[in-house]
C-alpha cells in the first residue's frame, strides 16, 4: 500500500528550505500553466530550483518553470511554487501532495492555488478570471487520492470535511478586491480530469451536466492535502480555452493555453496582490 505521507522526507525538505530563507512563510501560492508573471511582485526573492529538493515533483511541461520563490509581498512572507507537477506525468497523488505538506511544515496557513482551465459555462470567454467556489473531485471518485493509505493524525484527521474546501472569507475578500480594482471575476465549480488528452465533446457535455463550470488537470489533490492539514484555501482559474460541445475541426493546443495564460497573468497578479494587502 502506498504511504501517502512520508514524514522523514517532508521534514528533510522543509529543513533544506529553512536553511535558505530568513523568515518562515505564512502564505503559499501555487502557479499554473503560463502564470509565472504573478511571481514578479515578490521582493528580495530567494529562488530554489525544484531539482535541489529531494523527492520534490518536477515540472516538465512548458509554462512551468520549476522553482520555489520565497520573499516579501504586501507585508507577507510568501512561498511561491512557480510551476507544478501533474498526475499525467507519472507522479502518484501522494507525490503531488508533498509540496503542500512541506509548506504546512514551514508554517504556511493560507494557500492560494491557481490554474489554467477550460471554460465549460457557455458564457465564459478566453481571458476570464474565475473564483473557484467548489470543485468536483472526479479523479478522487475513481479512487485516486493523496490521502489513500495510513493516516498520520499529527497532520490531519482520517476523514477530513470538504464541505468548505475553499475558504468563504478568502472568497469574499477576492470578490471585494476584484470590485475595488475593476477586475471582472467569474465564479464557478472546477472539475479535475487526469489528462493529458483534452476532453471529447461527450466528455464536455457530461462535465457540464454534473455541474462543472471549468475543467483542468490539476489543483484538486493540492486542495485536498491542504484542507486535510487545516489550511485555508483560495482558488483562482484563468480561462484559457472554451469548451466545444460538438465535434469541431478546431483543435485545442497547449500553445493556445499558454498564450491565454500570459495575457491573464498581470490581472491575476493584481488580484492576488490585493488579497495579500488585505490579509
Amino acid at each position: 500500500m502506498e504511504e501517502p505521507f512520508d514524514r522523514p522526507l517532508c521534514t528533510a525538505v522543509a529543513a533544506l528550505i529553512r536553511q535558505q530563507i530568513a523568515t518562515p512563510p505564512d502564505v503559499g501560492i501555487i502557479l499554473g500553466s503560463g502564470l509565472s508573471a504573478v511571481a514578479e511582485r515578490v521582493v528580495d526573492p530567494v529562488v530554489i530550483p525544484y531539482e535541489s529538493l529531494p523527492g520534490w515533483p518536477r515540472s516538465t511541461v512548458e509554462g512551468h518553470k520549476g522553482e520555489l520563490i520565497v520573499g516579501q509581498w504586501a507585508g507577507h512572507t510568501v512561498l511561491v511554487l512557480n510551476g507544478r507537477a501533474h498526475y499525467y506525468q507519472g507522479y502518484s497523488m501522494a507525490q503531488l501532495a508533498l509540496p503542500v505538506r512541506v509548506l504546512r511544515m514551514l508554517g504556511v496557513t493560507r494557500l492560494i492555488v491557481t490554474n489554467a482551465a477550460g471554460g465549460l459555462e457557455p458564457g465564459f470567454r478566453v481571458g476570464d478570471l474565475m473564483l473557484i467556489t467548489d470543485h468536483i473531485n472526479l479523479v478522487g471518485m475513481a479512487g485516486l487520492s493523496p490521502l489513500r493509505g495510513p493516516n498520520d493524525p499529527t497532520l490531519g484527521p482520517r476523514f477530513p470535511d470538504m464541505s468548505q474546501a475553499y475558504d468563504p472569507a478568502l472568497q469574499n475578500l477576492a470578490r471585494s478586491v476584484a470590485k475595488a480594482k475593476g477586475l471582472f471575476l467569474r465564479e464557478g465549480v472546477y472539475v479535475m480530469v487526469a489528462g493529458p488528452a483534452y476532453e471529447t465533446p461527450a466528455d464536455i457535455r457530461f462535465l457540464r451536466l454534473i455541474g462543472a463550470d471549468a475543467v483542468g488537470m490539476s489543483t484538486v489533490p493540492e486542495v485536498v492535502a491542504a484542507r486535510h492539514a487545516g489550511m485555508a484555501v483560495l482558488g483562482l482559474s484563468g480561462i484559457t480555452n472554451v469548451a466545444r460541445f460538438t465535434p469541431s475541426p478546431e483543435k485545442t493546443s497547449h500553445e493556445e493555453v499558454l498564450a491565454a495564460s500570459l495575457a491573464i497573468g498581470p490581472r491575476l497578479r493584481d488580484l492576488i496582490g490585493g488579497v495579500l494587502e488585505r490579509l
